[in-house]
């Protein structure tokens, strides 16, 4: 008489814990999960990642605001091809102090919002800054014989743009510390009395539970 077939057990999916697949990370593996999906699908697990349509649409947006300011600068401030470019100089140096404040800013205060760094980052500041027409002018310099000037705006904006990252992250980073100690100081008396309020009700609710088991 033949053994009946075990039985193939599936383990229980923890609909809580991030299901990491290969080509993922965890960080956008770890999204809520509909308990409906079938997750050894794969067409149904696609359907918990984000479209990437709303981010897509938000770089552009974002790209044309800050094309049209670069273009309006560079327009406002012309210069010969032997000159120092001092529009795209501004420009990238103000860029990318911009893009150090901003990655403050996101990593922090807009941690949870999925399209500002989008829109900011890529579109509005991917679009003003402009490291092509950068390299576009010392090129343009060295035709119209001026390797001095090209020299000077090669190193002197590349060196400009590093620093201006550093001190808008380094400036931002402090403002934000500055303003998290003056909640933190203007909120311990409401803190603390919060912290009392919580501690008198943990007693009472003790008292309460031993004399419930007293009277039984």
């Amino acid at each position: 008489m033949s053994e009946p077939a075990a039985e193939s057990v599936q383990p229980d999916v923890d609909a809580s814990r991030p299901v990491v697949q290969p080509g993922e990370t965890s960080e956008t593996a770890f999204r809520p999960v509909d308990p409906d999906v079938d997750l050894s699908d794969p067409e149904e697990r696609a359907e918990l990642r984000p479209s990437p349509w709303p981010v897509l649409a938000t770089i552009a947006a974002g790209g044309v605001l800050g094309a049209l300011a670069r273009h309006g600068l560079v327009v406002a401030f012309p210069h010969e091809a032997a000159d120092f470019d001092r529009a795209t100089f501004a420009i990238n140096t103000s860029g990318c102090l911009l893009i150090g404040v901003l990655m403050e800013l996101v990593g922090s205060v807009w941690a949870g919002r999925r399209l500002v760094r989008p829109f900011l980052g890529v579109g509005v500041l991917g679009g003003y800054t402009t490291f092509s027409a950068y390299v576009v002018d010392v090129e343009r310099a060295v035709e119209a014989d001026a390797p001095g000037t090209a020299l000077l705006f090669l190193f002197v904006s590349l060196a400009a743009a590093l620093i201006a990252v550093a001190v808008g992250s380094g400036l931002a980073a402090r403002l934000l510390r500055s303003r998290d100690r003056s909640r933190d100081r203007s909120g311990d008396g409401s803190r603390g009395g919060s912290r009392d309020r919580s501690a008198d009700r943990l007693r009472g609710a003790a008292h309460g539970a031993g004399e419930v088991r007293g009277g039984r």
